[in-house]
């Protein structure tokens, strides 16, 4: 039977670890594979990265070899960012292309604004845009312990942001499937124009929630990155899983 490797890149201040449930809560065919990024988990040994794009390079190296069967590309806020230079790093490298990109809860990349990033963010600005972004109990954020373990991964993950400059390219030859949050910052504007990015099909799911609804809707979520790799891996969704899908996800 075939198989579909998704690899799954985190979200600022997030290790590899947020996706460990989805491998779980997903069929046995998609084989969830999350990413790691320097300086947390199983890399926390490692400096932290300072360039988006050649963080993306590397991630595209690391891959490399595992790339004989189909995968795709998922990742959350700042992962989104990096899946697609990820993708844009694998095109030069002549290596098989994604099935499909899936961006979630980030502005399409020529979109982004990350001026207020390019500077580094105190404890209390930090704290306060967890805050904001309400992807955080209160119990975490005063608790010093944490905090000190957190701070400096989120800290280091906004300069990366703060750094970006996108570089038009020739648009990708793929599928690309963007998640949003009906209560996030991100417009749907900024949302839609991830269709300048392909030259292959494009949907929008939109979501209940604001950033981190990709936690908060998981099943939903799962249902709809589900629902889209089996169309690519197999050709159209049984009736049943659609169906399904659309009663979860309708206004």
């Amino acid at each position: 039977m075939p198989r579909l490797r998704l690899f799954c890149l985190p979200y600022s201040g997030a290790s590899a670890m947020v996706y460990a449930r989805w491998r779980r809560k997903l069929p046995a065919w998609l084989d969830v594979h999350p990413l790691e990024l320097p300086g947390r988990g199983a890399r926390s040994a490692q400096p932290f990265a300072t360039d988006a794009i050649e963080l993306a390079r590397r991630l595209a190296m690391e891959i490399r070899a595992d790339l004989q069967r189909p995968y795709a590309l998922f990742g959350h806020s700042l992962g989104g960012l990096l899946a697609f230079e990820t993708a844009h790093a694998l095109r030069e490298m002549g290596v098989p292309a994604p099935l499909a990109l899936f961006a979630s809860g980030t502005s399409a990349p020529a979109r982004r604004d990350f001026s207020d990033y390019a500077e580094p963010k105190s404890d209390p600005e930090l704290i306060e845009r967890l805050r904001s972004l309400r992807g955080t109990s209160e119990e975490v954020l005063a608790n010093p312990e944490l905090l000190s373990f957190a701070l400096p991964i989120l800290r280091a993950d906004f300069l990366l942001c703060g750094g970006y400059r996108y570089s038009p390219r020739a648009p990708l030859r793929l599928p690309i499937h963007v998640l949003g949050g009906k209560q996030d910052d991100v417009s749907i504007e900024d949302l839609l124009a991830w269709q300048d990015e392909t030259l292959g099909a494009f949907s929008l799911d939109m979501f209940e929630g604001h950033h981190f609804f990709i936690h908060d809707c998981e099943r939903e979520v799962l249902l709809a990155v589900e629902e889209h790799a089996r169309l690519h891996l197999y050709g159209p969704p049984a009736s049943g899983l659609d169906s399904r899908r659309q009663a979860l996800t309708s206004p």
